[in-house]
């Protein structure tokens, strides 16, 4: 039986931690949709079709792995897309109690589709996007945070800012 799984997110820029996670699910399961949430209330630096073009190049190598994006909520966009398991990325221990709620309710919807939670490696488990953009807009080094196409990204856009 082939498993689809989807990995949702902002991906507002994708990250290594998250690429870890990506290639990590493609060796365990035989398709791996990473799925670029275009509705979201954080207000992404980047756009979606941005966001999807970033996923797509860091994710270009993985045959296993396809990128789309996606609105409204994620349980039927799962289900439109015959999928019954959600990858989430769990980081450190604040992001559990905010993943496991979201977890809990979303089987309360479809109590058929499973949430599975994946940790990055450790090098990684402090890593968001919240943080590498903050500290980009400080003038730190991020090469060792995204790929280097993605830093090149984030600072185009940061000198766009206010212009």
């Amino acid at each position: 039986m082939s498993t689809k799984v989807i990995y949702p997110g902002t991906f507002d820029p994708i990250t290594n931690g998250h690429i870890d996670i990506i290639e990590r699910a493609s060796r365990i399961y035989d398709k791996v949709i990473v799925s670029v949430a275009e509705n979201d209330p954080k207000k992404p630096m980047f756009s979606v079709q941005e966001r999807v073009d970033m996923v797509s190049k860091a994710v270009s190598n993985m045959d296993r792995v396809t990128v789309e994006s996606f609105k409204g909520l994620l349980i039927d966009y799962v289900r439109s897309k015959k999928v019954r398991v959600v990858v989430r990325g769990l980081r450190m221990i604040s992001d559990f109690e905010y993943e496991f709620q979201m977890a809990l309710m979303n089987r309360k919807i479809a109590p058929d589709i499973e949430t599975i939670f994946m940790m990055p490696k450790a090098n990684y488990s402090y890593l968001s996007s919240k943080l590498i953009k903050e500290a980009a807009q400080l003038g730190a080094d991020i090469s060792v945070f995204v790929p280097s196409f993605v830093e090149k990204e984030i600072k185009r856009k940061m000198s766009n800012i206010g212009k």
